[in-house]
């Protein structure tokens, strides 16, 4: 029984070709696993059983003939497609290997197949192997680079918020007076008044020249006219004393 990925069984229509890629299903016989032992002497008749057998290779007419079909003695006098046992771990696992014969001493590996507990697997080529790890990595990488790039659009915004309250902050700063400044300023006014001379006195007027009166010149002469216009206060000690009064 053929089942693919799932535990579906493959029914209707024959089985598919050797050789095409038939790693998405395997094959139990539990049947034959019940009535046979599961060993290097009937592995291979269990494997003729599965869709991944070639029956024009070469084991087929060696067992046509009642020849053990993994006789390397009578495999390598003829040429083409056989079946290699090539590792075993009984019970459970057996690696049959497909190859190519040109010559008794020239062979050429084509699929590997592996006898897992009672269940026939074709195993992936390297080229497939490396494929699909490297797309998975590939996968990886780009779910990555997109989880960054999203939390790098996040600090940015936070940081273009900083930058302005910064820059805020910054002008606000400048616009301030600093008291510190402002008398320091002042400090250096004073000492260079210190350090310079004098003003000259002004020049002189000439003669004859009479100056105009000023605001504050005028308002003490009519200051000074009307403290003589008023009479002065009596002072009740001096001028009523005993000697200032009148006498009857």
């Amino acid at each position: 029984m053929a089942t693919a990925p799932g535990n579906q069984m493959l029914e209707g229509g024959p089985p598919p070709l050797p050789g095409t890629d038939m790693t998405g299903i395997c094959f139990r016989d539990q049947l034959w696993l019940n009535s046979f032992p599961l060993d290097r002497n009937l592995v291979f008749d269990y494997f003729a059983l599965s869709p991944f057998y070639d029956w024009t290779c070469n084991n087929e007419q060696l067992r046509m003939r009642s020849v053990h079909p993994l006789d390397l003695s009578q495999l390598s006098k003829m040429t083409g497609t056989e079946y290699m046992l090539s590792e075993v771990m009984e019970p459970h696992l057996f690696v049959i290997r497909k190859q190519k014969r040109d010559s008794p001493d020239k062979v050429t590996p084509m699929l590997a197949y592996y006898v897992l507990d009672g269940s026939i697997y074709q195993a992936p080529q390297l080229c497939n192997v490396f494929a699909a790890r490297i797309g998975r990595a590939l996968y990886y990488i780009q779910k990555a680079f997109t989880t960054a790039a999203s939390k790098l659009e996040k600090i940015g915004y936070a940081a273009d918020s900083e930058n302005e309250t910064a820059l805020v902050e910054s002008k606000t700063a400048k616009e301030t007076i600093d008291i510190k400044e402002v008398k320091r300023v002042d400090h250096i006014l004073a000492s260079l008044q210190r350090k310079l001379p004098p003003a000259p006195p002004p020049p002189p007027f000439p003669e004859g020249y009479v100056p105009p009166p000023t605001a504050e010149a005028e308002k003490g002469t009519e200051t000074q006219e009307a403290a003589e216009t008023q009479a002065p206060t009596a002072d009740p000690i001096i001028d009523q004393g005993p000697a200032k009064r009148m006498k009857f």
